[in-house]
């Protein structure tokens, strides 16, 4: 359900881990590919001279080979780039092998195997390459000379200082190489439609107390104050997350997301799941919620069937065929429980998307980076926003753009979190503790009304603590 143009151009590697795409059998396979000489430099293309226009010492004549996730965000952006890449290299001209596809591992697989897969790949969609096992098995490059490098417009600033807050620490496993550049950038949070807002002759709620005002004075309409996709109940992080570290600090959610004993224990894990509790046992979440796909319940949000809904910025794109043309949609940071919140009105859960990886045994690693310091160069960027509604992870490019209503409202709100941008990696580091057993085993079952939340706090640290004794499972931490 993530891996089709028809889906929408969005955070296409969330929401594949999100809906379950990224298999068991995809790590495998990569298990396989990792015997495919990662360490051979004697397939590698001559470096070229370094310069202040090549500071990656490109070879101007090298062929470049491209492989793009052909899913909702399409291939044109990266032609595009490509094409300025030829222009920046003229004797590539013809020698920019691009291939698209959505089946990312059966096409790279072979090549992975054989010791000749591409010099840069987006490693997105359905088939998306097990990123654990790739950086376990030394099958990428470090990406911190690219990082290092001048950026394309500003050569006094390096390419990590231009980009949004998190995308370096996404790529990022055990210590400081960096292994993965995250392109698209994702604002997480709760969704809602100035308009039907408006009708209640209300605004979004800042505070908790008045998100439950709006959601009585909805019920009173006959309107629902929340829907979430209940069959995949882990779309409720993506405001429940930020929310917890709101009250309690971000260390909370780190602490989570290194296994910590008793993390799911905090009293702001208890405050925030008690307070989403309480939306259901007020009668504020939309009848029928729990058997809704994220199509279904955004299509019941399109219709004004409920105010609130969790997601993220790629919801615009893809609810569009259901989308009102006055609807206004915008996203609002988590509401402030109280006064006593550690972190300020306004902090909210955004970071990088579509991942882009130079593979360790790639024949032009350079041209690999190139082309991606090319990307986040503020042309490529202004193309790439316009083509798919979506901001990239360079830190700007949207000046002078007429940007649709929700991304409009999430560059808003991202200006307005400043450094106050939470980063939550447990959906990146253990899929199916995320997915499965804390969104649908715990938050599922407490937002239907079958678990309470001192119930539902035990089993995501039951989860996690046996995640946490797995040996079968690689463990990662904050650094």
């Amino acid at each position: 359900m993530g891996s089709t143009p028809d889906f929408g151009r969005r955070d296409l590697i969330k929401r594949s881990a999100a809906l379950g795409l990224i298999t068991v059998p995809a790590m495998s396979v990569l298990s396989a590919c990792a015997s495919g000489g990662g360490d051979d430099d004697t397939k590698k293309v001559d470096k070229g001279e370094k310069t202040a226009k090549n500071p990656l010492a490109v070879n101007a004549s090298a062929p470049l080979d491209v492989v793009i996730f052909d899913g909702g965000f399409g291939q044109q952006y990266a032609k595009d780039a490509e094409a300025e890449y030829t222009k920046a290299f003229p004797k590539t001209k013809g020698k920019v092998k691009h291939a698209a596809t959505q089946k990312i591992q059966t096409v790279l697989q072979p090549r992975f195997n054989g010791g000749t897969p591409p010099d840069l790949v987006d490693n997105s969609g359905a088939e998306q390459m097990d990123f654990g096992t790739l950086v376990g098995k030394n099958q990428l490059t470090d990406l911190t000379p690219l990082l290092d490098s001048p950026s394309l417009d500003d050569p006094n600033k390096t390419v990590r200082e231009t980009l949004r807050p998190g995308v370096v620490e996404m790529g990022q496993f055990d210590g400081k190489p960096v292994w993965i550049l995250y392109y698209a950038y994702t604002v997480y949070g709760v969704w809602y439609s100035k308009t039907n807002l408006a009708k209640l002759d209300a605004e979004y709620p800042e505070t908790w107390d008045d998100m439950l005002k709006v959601c009585e004075k909805a019920k009173k309409k006959g309107v629902a104050g929340w829907t979430y996709p209940g069959k995949f109940p882990y779309y409720l992080p993506f405001s429940l997350y930020p929310f917890i570290a709101k009250i309690g600090g971000r260390d909370v959610l780190d602490s989570i997301d290194n296994l910590e004993p008793n993390a799911w224990k905090n009293p702001a894990v208890k405050a925030a799941f008690e307070a989403y509790y309480e939306l259901y046992k007020k009668g504020y979440i939309l009848r029928g919620t729990p058997g809704l796909t994220h199509i279904e319940s955004q299509t019941a949000w399109n219709e004004g069937k409920a105010l609130f809904i969790p997601n993220g910025s790629w919801v615009e794109n893809e609810a569009k065929k259901t989308t009102p043309k006055d609807f206004q949609m915008a996203v609002g940071a988590p509401s402030s429980l109280d006064k006593s919140d550690k972190l300020p009105f306004g902090t909210l859960w955004a970071s990088g998307g579509e991942p882009f990886i130079v593979p360790k045994a790639a024949k032009n690693p350079q041209g690999g980076m190139e082309l991606l310091r090319i990307m986040l160069g503020e042309k490529s960027t202004k193309n790439f926003v316009q083509q798919v509604s979506s901001l990239s992870s360079l830190n700007g490019g949207t000046d002078g753009l007429t940007l649709p209503p929700g991304l409009s409202s999430a560059q808003q709100v991202l200006e307005k979190a400043g450094k106050n941008v939470v980063n939550p990696r447990l959906q990146d580091w253990y899929v199916t503790l995320q997915k499965q057993q804390i969104g649908v085993g715990a938050l599922g079952e407490m937002m239907a009304g079958r678990m309470t939340p001192a119930e539902a706090i035990k089993k995501c640290q039951k989860f996690a603590d046996a995640t946490a004794k797995d040996d079968a499972v690689k463990k990662y931490k904050h650094v």
